[in-house]
């Protein structure tokens, strides 16, 4: 298995298996609103790779933000997805721990998802209360890790200074 950041070459690849495993209908979730017109947090994306370069997993981060009595930033997982073919090899946890690991050492403070509280738990997610998605997001599938003390407030779509759809720098 070769792990390595998502590139614009990747990109109708990974788009390809998040419509095999959720159905091309996933887009009108809510959560995909907060990815409108906002380029994924391209140095923490990443696409795993069988044997023979097929595309086995992938996992997304973007940036959002909670607007409350202050605004906070925060990386939005999702969405992350392990071929069928490949499930049960516990490809799906080391996409996860991976993308939680860059995301450690890029300074990401706060990361939410999501997701079922049961299963994220063993990554050190825990249920948001005050934290409220666009609905209609379950509030009890609102997940956090890292430094949510004291954050309430809506996830908001993220302002960027730059427009384009994915970015091209390296840097």
């Amino acid at each position: 298995m070769e792990l390595n950041r998502e590139t614009e070459d990747d990109r109708w690849e990974v788009e390809a298996l998040f419509d095999h495993c959720f159905a091309p209908g996933r887009t009108v979730l809510s959560s995909y609103r907060l990815r409108d017109d906002v380029p994924p947090a391209r140095d923490l994306c990443l696409v795993a790779r069988g044997r023979m370069g097929e595309v086995a997993g992938a996992i997304r981060f973007w940036p959002v933000r909670i607007a409350g009595a202050r605004v906070h930033d925060a990386m939005l997982l999702g969405p992350i997805a392990v071929h069928s073919t490949r499930q049960g090899e516990g490809l799906g946890a080391f996409l996860i721990q991976s993308g939680l690991d860059r995301a450690a050492v890029a300074g990401v403070e706060r990361v939410l998802l999501v997701g079922d509280a049961t299963y994220y738990a063993r990554f050190g997610f825990h249920v948001l209360p005050d934290v409220v998605m666009p609905p209609p997001t379950n509030p009890d599938r609102v997940l956090g890790i890292w430094d949510w003390d004291g954050i309430a407030g809506t996830v908001e779509r993220a302002i960027l200074p730059c427009d384009a759809p994915w970015p091209t720098s390296d840097a």
